[in-house]
């Protein structure tokens, strides 16, 4: 259904405010009117969809074209993984790096001392050893809580897999204390690196706290406490691994809670790289693109019959036009549709 797109469309227009001044003047008509026709391919219910042709902007701000992307990325991704287990034999690990929050100052700077320190953990004997290639996606959040809430206190830190309770305590701190990390932005890293399938019983195997001793030394910064490191098992879209490198680099939630913020957010990722690819899962990604890796897909088994166009009309998507298609004409059109997007 259209529920999602009407949600993602009305982001749109609240983020469009945000990023005027920084676009030129093609750019923000195309921002704000992304999304605003869709023609559809429909089942005979309506109840399953996937884009035909749309006019999408693109942009990493774009709630919609964020979302959409991430859900290709998280097809694409599990692809990669099931072709790189069946052809090569490999298993996976999923390590996520962190360092402490910084100011908004600090942020793009940050954002470097991240980039040039993974390099450096790459090249480290006991990690060349054992990548056979990784996928890295970054992200970064803000911190908008000024005090220690129950739900921050009882809720999993979104990086490391483990209560906050255990990080303030540390700190000695309590509910209702001043939050440290108000206003402050987290960098952090997404990683999943293919290894032999020996690597989990062989001398080679690097434990958590050894991760955590390699990612203090290229970072130089022995104040950070945690590297979450976990094998990955089922390499489809409903695991974790799977999700966190796919979705976005920033959430709406958080970037658009003022001009100020989304400002920081902008120039910090203004023309990063912020998704890469190496070894097998480069060489993985190529042959992705060149539709090499289909029979690794999900086959699609529904019966689209309608072609349907639907406009925005200021709160919802409107339908405007409906029209059948044949078994033929569908085989044709198909080959314009977008395979990794269907909703409902």
């Amino acid at each position: 259904m259209m529920s999602k797109y009407n949600t993602k469309k009305i982001k749109n227009q609240g983020v469009y405010k945000l990023v005027d001044k920084h676009l030129p003047t093609i750019s923000k008509k195309r921002f704000c009117e992304c999304g605003n026709w869709m023609e559809n391919l429909a089942d005979d219910e309506v109840a399953k969809m996937k884009v035909h042709k749309a006019n999408f902007c693109k942009n990493r701000f774009c709630p919609i074209c964020a979302w959409r992307l991430a859900e290709k990325d998280a097809m694409k991704i599990s692809v990669l993984m099931d072709y790189i287990k069946a052809e090569h034999e490999k298993d996976f690990i999923f390590v996520t790096l962190t360092a402490p929050n910084v100011r908004a100052g600090e942020l793009k700077q940050e954002i470097d001392r991240y980039n040039d320190a993974f390099k450096k953990l790459c090249k480290r004997d006991e990690v060349e050893k054992i990548n056979r290639g990784y996928i890295r996606k970054m992200e970064i959040s803000y911190n908008s809580e000024p005090k220690i809430t129950c739900d921050m206190w009882h809720g999993y830190g979104r990086y490391i897999g483990r209560p906050m309770g255990e990080y303030f305590e540390r700190k000695g701190l309590r509910i209702g204390d001043e939050n440290p990390n108000y206003n402050t932005y987290h960098t952090h890293f997404h990683v999943v690196f293919a290894v032999n399938k020996s690597y989990f019983k062989k001398a080679d195997y690097i434990n958590q706290e050894r991760w955590l001793e390699l990612w203090r030394g290229v970072m130089k910064d022995d104040s950070i406490t945690q590297v979450d490191v976990r094998r990955v098992k089922v390499a489809d879209r409903r695991d974790k691994a799977v999700n966190e490198i796919a979705k976005y680099a920033a959430k709406d939630e958080d970037y658009t809670k003022s001009q100020e913020i989304f400002d920081v957010f902008y120039e910090a990722l203004k023309g990063r790289q912020v998704l890469t690819y190496n070894g097998l899962f480069a060489e993985a990604n190529k042959k992705y693109k060149n539709k090499e890796l289909e029979e690794y897909k999900t086959r699609d088994e529904t019966k689209y019959v309608w072609l349907i166009l639907y406009q925005w009309g200021s709160v919802e998507y409107i339908e405007k036009r409906r029209r059948e298609v044949s078994e033929e004409e569908y085989k044709e059109l198909k080959k314009d549709s977008e395979d990794e997007m269907a909703i409902g």
